[in-house]
């Protein structure tokens, strides 16, 4: 194992045996995990995507859930560029696992674009409906309104300007050349443009995605635009592999009513070569805590064995490890 080993913690944490902390990606937080010195402990890598976005939440969260839940486990949570590098990044060994979004994901495993890649599914980790936020008080009510307004699309490398592409290609709108196309370096950048109006539009996706939280809370309030109804059938004509799904009310501040969309799942992946044990060993024990996660951040109520089965665009995509535990607990046969 390149990066998943196994370190048998000597001297220095004899001497301070509750001392083992995995470094936070955002906001200075340490994620720390306390390791007995008698232990043997595997540290795992985990690539996220750039500060302020949710991929660096929910990997913090992912992190700490599954530190405490088995004391000689460390989850080492990295930031990245987002999904487009994650995959390269897993291809070459240089991570264990990644989150990836599932526009990347299927392009990836259908091959489209590039050669189809080997990674494995250890978990479906959220749904993502795709849509845009805008000021309250903007007059921007649909997406055709946005046709020619500065949009950031979200960060560059990351799985949110896929999504809406493919959101846009089925309404017969081109991502670069119907909007001011804006591509972020760092997530967090893009509630700070909408509040001050160097962009019309966010987009963004997810329930409880941190961008949309943000714009939510400003002073100026937040108006959400997704594809109608009449839109969404015929995004899906084009590509159905993007799926209806729903923000329940109250998923950010002041939003009153349940808003339908579509979008896809992301995925914790796993490089090829991750060992059947280590992935088994990783799904009980995630698993072994859903409704403890599901308490420490809204998003992970969604990370269930049985919607990672659902999420699969096949079974035979989630690792070999994960689908023997998925066996022993009856979420497949």
């Amino acid at each position: 194992m390149r990066f998943a080993s196994l370190v048998l913690f000597a001297t220095a944490l004899l001497a301070n045996p509750l001392a083992s902390p995995v470094a936070a990606q955002t906001g200075g937080n340490a994620i720390s995990a306390t390791t007995p010195s008698r232990t043997i402990s595997l540290t795992i890598s985990l690539g996220t995507a750039t500060p302020g976005g949710g991929f660096p939440l929910y990997g913090n969260a992912f992190a700490q859930a599954m530190n405490v839940a088995d004391p000689s486990l460390t989850i080492a949570p990295r930031n990245t560029k987002g999904s487009n590098e994650n995959i390269p990044l897993l291809e070459k060994g240089e991570l264990d696992l990644a989150l990836v979004a599932g526009e990347p994901a299927y392009e990836a495993f259908a091959g489209i674009g590039r050669a189809p890649v080997r990674l494995k599914i250890l978990t479906a980790i959220y749904s993502n409906p795709g849509m845009f936020v805008v000021r309250a008080d903007s007059s921007y009510r649909t997406i055709r309104d946005l046709v020619g307004q500065p949009v950031a699309f979200g960060a560059k490398g990351s799985g949110l300007p896929i999504l809406a592409r493919y959101v846009l290609d089925g309404l017969g709108l081109k991502q670069d050349e119907d909007f001011k196309a804006i591509y972020l370096d760092r997530a967090g950048d893009g509630p700070a443009m909408v509040e001050d109006g160097r962009v019309a539009a966010l987009w963004g996706a997810g329930i409880g995605w941190p961008g949309f939280a943000a714009v939510a809370s400003s002073a100026s309030g937040a108006r959400f635009i997704a594809p109608s109804a009449e839109e969404i059938t015929r995004i899906r004509a084009k590509h159905a592999f993007l799926k209806p799904l729903l923000v329940p009310a109250g998923s950010y501040p002041k939003q009153s009513e349940p808003i339908a969309s579509l979008g896809s799942w992301s995925f914790v992946l796993t490089r090829e070569d991750l060992p059947d044990d280590v992935a088994y060993r990783l799904a009980k024990t995630l698993h072994g805590v859903e409704a403890t996660f599901c308490k420490q951040l809204a998003q992970a109520c969604e990370t269930t064995a049985s919607n990672t089965v659902a999420a699969a665009p096949r079974p035979e995509l989630i690792h070999p490890g994960v689908m023997k535990y998925f066996r022993e607990i009856g979420v497949v046969k």
